[in-house]
């Protein structure tokens, strides 16, 4: 985004902020959906701190007053979410985990195809016997699919469902997308092909909305229900499932929500609703021997063609301003920063010592370095697989407070592209030198 269409942006959501969030049913919408979950305020680029909470309703309008434009919170339900820290191990997450939700972020270049998928998922849960499912717009081109953790059963085999996040929200999540992709490219092919393409299937459209595996991790925070987005100054509204073929972007008009549209995202469940869905998932990748679902999705997923490449002459001068920001030590988020700089380096060709002294170099100016025996472990478990791409340039380098973007950054989706166009600028003079001094005359 260049600094008009940010100024432009940024001036358009904040005319809208005071207005909209002023609105008590707004803020009673906002605040019944954070209980017993980390909220965080968004300052139209950088997050504020973590964890937080709401304790009042007009907790959400006074932040709005210090400059929030947006609301996001966790998927995950703590006891005490101001308890939480980027020092607890997991065995301390689960003592403060009461349970999580089973979020489905769907997103695409194309509302269509969101609203597809969105469609697909919910037929399929329908099938398994799950009838109440939470919708919203997500505020830009998806949807936000909720399955409440009040539908899960408390414990499967003896083992704390609990306990599981991320792991069994990340295979239900492959299952589903697997289950379903059959149908989803015959109605995507309907788009980009039309009604008559019967025998033809377009497989390259349907991978535009796969949801993403890294969406569901530890403490991994949306947008809530009927907080505005920075980019489209739309709202995240609740919609209901006859709803979404019918939806269009301007009904998301934050101006023109009344208060009887206003809904709860959080659908009223049935216990253990979706205690067959969640069977029939772990009966499939025991079939499959998916143990890891991050490690399936490196073979499954969207880059499983991709092959790692190797860039000369490369410098950290060439890396975006969300690594260099991370490069330079994190206070929140090691352990995502930790995951994106192993996936970039390895992406990118970096030499196996080079890459390790750099990571080490890094942790050591983080506030609270992370264990070394963590970081010797995600070493070990990155250089068992084949290299993937670091996650793509949204949400997660702003969860971190890292996305800081330059002219360069709004043309580029991963920051592996922004390091090879870099590399390739820079390298080029050089090149095109060569060319010009073969044409000189030579000197006699």
């Amino acid at each position: 985004m260049d600094s008009d269409q940010k100024s432009f942006k940024e001036k358009r959501i904040r005319n809208l902020t005071h207005l909209y969030y002023s609105r008590p049913e707004i803020q009673a919408a906002i605040f019944k959906f954070s209980k017993n979950r980390e909220i965080c305020p968004r300052y139209f680029e950088g997050f504020g701190k973590r964890p937080d909470t709401f304790e009042y309703k007009g907790d959400i309008f006074e932040l709005v007053k210090k400059g929030a434009t947006s609301f996001h919170c966790s998927e995950e339900l703590w006891k005490n979410p101001l308890d939480l820290s980027t020092e607890l191990n997991e065995k301390q997450l689960n003592e403060l985990r009461i349970g999580w939700d089973f979020l489905l972020d769907i997103d695409s270049k194309y509302i269509d195809y969101s609203r597809i998928m969105a469609q697909q998922i919910i037929k399929f849960l329908n099938f398994h016997g799950i009838k109440n499912i939470g919708i919203k717009f997500s505020g830009s081109k998806g949807f936000h699919l909720i399955v409440p953790w009040k539908a899960f059963p408390q414990e499967v085999n003896g083992v704390k469902t609990s306990d599981m996040f991320p792991k069994w929200p990340r295979i239900l999540l492959q299952y589903i997308s697997q289950k379903i992709n059959p149908m989803l490219v015959k109605e995507i092919t309907k788009i980009t092909l039309g009604e008559s393409a019967q025998y033809i299937r377009d497989y390259e459209a349907s991978k535009e909305v796969i949801p993403d595996l890294i969406l569901v991790s530890p403490r991994h925070l949306f947008r809530m229900p009927y907080s505005l987005h920075e980019k489209t100054s739309l709202a995240s509204i609740v919609l209901n499932p006859e709803n979404i073929e019918k939806f269009e972007l301007k009904d998301a008009d934050p101006m023109k929500i009344s208060s009887e549209d206003i809904k709860d995202f959080i659908p009223d469940s049935r216990e253990n609703e979706a205690s067959e869905l969640l069977m029939h998932a772990l009966d499939w990748a025991k079939q499959n021997e998916i143990d890891n679902p991050e490690e399936a999705q490196t073979v499954t997923g969207k880059y499983a063609e991709f092959k790692q490449i190797e860039l000369k002459n490369l410098t950290e001068e060439q890396f975006p301003p969300c690594i260099k920001k991370i490069l330079k030590g994190v206070g929140d988020g090691k352990k995502r920063a930790l995951f994106a700089l192993i996936n970039l380096f390895r992406s990118v060709g970096m030499d196996k010592v080079e890459l390790e002294k750099r990571v080490y170099e890094w942790n050591e100016k983080n506030e609270v370095p992370l264990k070394k025996g963590y970081i010797t472990s995600q070493l070990q478990w990155g250089y068992r697989r084949k290299p993937i791409m670091p996650p793509n340039c949204k949400e997660f380098y702003q969860g971190i407070a890292c996305c800081v973007p330059d002219g360069l950054c709004a043309q580029i989706k991963n920051p592996v592209n922004y390091v090879v166009r870099r590399n390739y600028i820079q390298n080029l003079p050089q090149k095109v030198g060569k060319k010009v001094n073969k044409k000189q005359p030579v000197s006699k």
